[in-house]
């Protein structure tokens, strides 16, 4: 680490597409920042970059400038095609890409510009920013703040008026790719993981239950909190077809899609 003052940065929650999502805390942050740093995944996705820019809009003082920097991000590869060894190193060369590409831009900076990244939901759920920060940190000096967000689950389970949890019983947090394998392992063992809340699934790996757990409740949510949010629950069994069918035509519609559920089992 070269010895230098130390650069700030704030890593923010920004909720999951509402600006009413944002917290006092956070928008305050938000007013802090000279640079946000901003993943640019090309196509369709500007749409999420624009959301970012119509938060930081809001919710910064007009007498603040501020410069909005979008970084094109680095290929991360066919995920779906990995075997977990492999799954985990491609996450680690994209990680490591993403530093380097962060860093040039910051060493560019002067050196009492505040940086930011805009994290969508909550920096601590299945988001990479704060390993990427903590990298960028064994080769600058940094002064790192993470403010939370409300995440895309937590937001899920408000827009269907819902608890996650039964009384007593946990909540299992885990991915598409994992999902099965785990609920599998856990009814061997005769142990419950209560109810699962399933993200980063885009081939809506539930679908592999369907038939076995005909029973079990899903409460599934598209772009939650965002004017184009679309929901579904029911009997996992009578409606799996139809938020299937219903995802590939958002997906076609807007070019993109982001979604999130729960599954509680009967």
């Amino acid at each position: 680490m070269r010895d230098t003052a130390a650069r700030t940065i704030h890593v923010i929650g920004i909720g999951a597409g509402s600006p009413e999502h944002v917290t006092a805390e956070a928008a305050a942050a938000l007013a802090e920042v000279d640079v946000f740093l901003v993943a640019d995944k090309g196509g369709a996705k500007d749409e999420l970059v624009a959301v970012r820019r119509a938060i930081c809009d809001r919710f910064i003082p007009a007498d603040h400038a501020y410069e909005f920097v979008t970084v094109p991000d680095p290929k991360r590869g066919p995920d779906a095609d990995r075997d977990s060894a492999e799954y985990a190193q491609g996450v680690r060369d994209w990680h490591a890409a993403r530093t380097d590409a962060y860093v040039r831009i910051i060493d560019e900076l002067p050196a009492d510009a505040v940086v930011g990244f805009l994290v969508w939901g909550d920096p601590a759920f299945y988001d990479s920013t704060i390993r990427v920060v903590d990298a960028i940190g064994e080769r600058i000096a940094t002064r790192v703040r993470v403010l939370p967000g409300i995440s895309a689950f937590q937001t899920l389970a408000a827009a269907h008026g819902v608890v996650l949890h039964r009384v007593g019983e946990p909540v299992h947090i885990t991915t598409g790719r994992r999902l099965v394998e785990e609920w599998r392992a856990a009814e061997a063992a005769g142990l419950g993981l209560g109810t699962v809340v399933v993200m980063l699934d885009g081939h809506l790996h539930c679908r592999e239950l369907a038939a076995t757990h005909p029973d079990t409740v899903i409460h599934w949510g598209a772009y939650v909190g965002m004017p184009q949010q679309e929901l579904r629950s029911g009997r996992l069994a009578d409606v799996i077809d139809e938020i299937v069918q219903l995802r590939a035509d958002l997906r076609a519609t807007h070019g993109w899609v982001m979604d999130v559920y729960a599954l509680t089992p009967a």
